[in-house]
């Protein structure tokens, strides 16, 4: 589920109209010089034009208005022979601004397929991190938007996935503290973990063992190459549908953002991080407690990270998650349903924070499918699960 995606300007159904902006300046200026005394020229203001298209245009169509510029400057100075001319001293301002453009125009178009290549790669890296999922995957209805906070660029540490087991589906959404590639590689470490430890253990207590130990691996190698990330944690939830209890589902919070579940009833939460994050468990000598608590069918699991809770507005509230979910389901009940939710904290927290996010940001709700007699992915004459 993407959303946020910008629509490129000076574009119009499907086709770039860059080239218009310098074309109107050009005529406005032959307009304008035409229109002025005999001793009063601004036919050198002409050099504005392949300026401004190397801002928005492709390096030939600049050096294309460069070009036109100076002929223009040419024909429009020898129009009037019998009065005054801008002369050659301007000529040799619109001839070298144009070969400035030009070169100008090369850096710019350079730059920008370095930043998209950049772009492509952190996005690359994000989905390796995060694989797609289906919309309707292992008995749940699930949907999950990730924002990348405009403060900076790099590839954030946010991250969530589901599970299929032979025990019933687990969950795992998290947030690994700091940014870039360390980030990201600490949580492909839990995350790989947690798709083999939620598969093979049936009890929920020995996942999170797995991934409490993984973590303090990924922080010891860290730590003996050198890396300056040896001390990084992340915060997560660890969550199991059993298939023996529909109406309950076991949880383990290790320090990160209280779940909130969403119905009909209202919105309440979930025990909140009892425990301390992954990678800090020799701190308290003991892992975040199972609990299990009841999830009725008709309502909605909610996760989110701290960019979420953490969004600020103007003045610096923070925005208050379960407030406004629960006004927004009291108004049109249907806003519980997975992609509704997400849509509407979505549009909250960018309305709450003016679209300025301090931390990358991800939401994540999901639900039993009504009509779940097995999981998706699941052979029915084997009765087991696909790899």
């Amino acid at each position: 589920m993407e959303y946020g995606r910008r629509r490129p300007l000076l574009w119009v159904r499907g086709r770039s109209i860059a080239w218009l902006p310098p074309l109107l300046l050009l005529a406005g200026v032959i307009l304008l010089d035409s229109a002025t005394g005999a001793d009063f020229r601004i036919i050198s203001w002409i050099v504005l034009v392949p300026g401004i298209a190397a801002a928005i245009c492709g390096v030939w169509t600049t050096a294309a208005y460069g070009v036109v510029s100076v002929v223009t400057y040419i024909v429009v100075d020898s129009a009037w022979p019998d009065q005054y001319k801008a002369g050659l001293g301007d000529f040799l301002l619109v001839a070298l601004g144009g070969v400035l453009a030009a070169l100008a125009a090369v850096v710019r178009v350079r730059q920008e397929r370095r930043m998209l290549h950049i772009r492509d790669i952190a996005e690359t890296t994000r989905r390796t991190v995060l694989r797609p999922l289906p919309p309707r995957w292992a008995g749940l209805e699930h949907a999950g938007v990730y924002l990348a906070a405009d403060t900076d660029a790099r590839v954030g540490g946010d991250f969530y996935d589901i599970q299929p087991s032979p025990h019933g589906t687990r969950v795992l959404v998290g947030d690994v503290q700091g940014k870039g590639l360390g980030a990201v590689e600490a949580a492909a470490a839990v995350l790989g973990t947690f798709r083999e430890a939620g598969y093979h253990e049936k009890d929920l207590a020995t996942v999170a063992e797995r991934l409490e130990i993984r973590m303090l691996r990924h922080r010891s190698h860290s730590t003996a190459l050198g890396h300056d990330d040896g001390d990084r944690f992340a915060t997560a939830v660890l969550v199991a549908f059993p298939d023996d209890a529909p109406e309950r589902i076991d949880i383990a919070n290790f320090g990160h953002e209280p779940p909130l579940v969403v119905g009909p009833r209202g919105v309440r939460e979930l025990p909140s991080g009892e425990g301390v994050p992954l990678g800090l468990g020799d701190l308290t000598g003991g892992l975040p407690p199972v609990h299990r608590v009841p999830l009725a069918a008709d309502e909605t699991l909610l996760l989110v990270t701290d960019g979420v809770t953490e969004a600020r507005d103007t003045p610096g509230e923070f925005y208050q998650l379960a407030r406004e979910v629960a006004r927004a389901v009291r108004a049109d009940p249907r806003r519980a349903e997975p992609r509704n939710l997400v849509r509407q904290v979505r549009d909250g927290v960018l309305r709450h924070s003016g679209g300025r996010l301090e931390d990358d940001t991800t939401i994540f709700a999901l639900r039993r499918l009504a009509d779940a007699g097995g999981a998706p992915g699941e052979d029915p004459e084997q009765g087991r699960l696909r790899s």
